[in-house]
């Protein structure tokens, strides 16, 4: 199953005998609340879904967006429409990561047919609608553990004996500027990658051989063993996803910097070698 569907595929779909349910997570690092966006103007049928609040747990050590709880996970996608036997398409602005979030934890508990809209709301060339859906109720229920997930300690074994990707910027990597975290850096033996490569200047992701050139050259081809961070595993979902894409699976490390950076025992190497 491909992970991501056009617009115009989409469109074919919800028009036919099993239309996905669709998922709105318009979101933004610091920004304010995506509802009044979502209540302004949505794809015709989409649900809103807080990623602050309802795909993440509050945050703390486990980092600024730690895991929800499965459980209420399971409560907020049944509330959503979610079924185990209907697909599900998630979309956001168009930046991705937030879909790719959403993706991350429905295929991570388990739901078999999840795809994130390539290019988000910007691709969708149809009507918007402004009604609050009222989708009855699914019968999804969490298993977390159908994609692999790597903890603080699980993260450092993999820099060194596998290939640990991190997906932020690259002058948060190096350690030049850190806006979020208590300190700037990288885990040691981490790759720097930076998500912003994995899409071109429309929020598309490359197509899957470009993604995989990109991939290897980075060195997944040395490795079977992958992982992905960022600050606070939200666009190393959009990474895991990008690999995804180019045939590639990885695990990825959900508390992230965020979690990382806040355990003073934990090594930090700054500059743009792996170190």
């Amino acid at each position: 199953m491909k992970p991501i569907i056009t617009a115009s595929e989409y469109a074919s779909e919800s028009a036919g005998p099993r239309p996905p349910v669709l998922l709105d997570v318009r979101w933004q690092l610091g920004g304010p609340n995506g509802r009044p966006e979502y209540e302004a103007g949505h794809i015709p049928g989409a649900v809103y879904v807080d990623l602050d609040a309802e795909l993440a747990g509050p945050a703390g050590r486990g980092g600024r967006h730690p895991l929800p709880d499965p459980d209420e996970f399971g409560a907020v996608m049944r509330r959503a429409g979610v079924s185990r036997d209907t697909p599900v398409v998630v979309y956001d602005g168009g930046q991705g990561w937030a879909a790719a979030r959403a993706w991350w934890l429905l295929r991570w508990t388990g739901h078999p047919d999840v795809r994130v809209l390539d290019g988000g709301l910007a691709a969708w060339a149809g009507d918007l609608d402004t009604g609050i859906p009222a989708p009855a109720e699914g019968d999804f229920r969490p298993a977390p553990g159908a994609l692999a997930l790597l903890d603080a300690d699980g993260a450092a074994a993999l820099a060194r004996s596998g290939l640990l990707l991190d997906a932020r910027a690259a002058e948060r990597y190096r350690g030049d500027v850190e806006p979020i975290d208590r300190v700037g850096g990288h885990i040691p033996g981490a790759v720097s990658a930076p998500t912003s490569e994995n899409t071109g200047d429309d929020g598309r992701f490359l197509a899957p051989q470009a993604l995989a050139v990109r991939f290897k050259e980075l060195g997944a081809d040395r490795s079977d063993d992958i992982g992905v961070y960022c600050g606070s595993g939200v666009s190393g979902a959009h990474e895991v996803l990008a690999l995804a894409i180019a045939g590639i699976p990885a695990a990825l490390y959900a508390g992230s910097w965020s979690e990382w950076s806040g355990d003073e025992s934990r090594p930090v190497a700054t500059g743009p070698e792996p170190g």
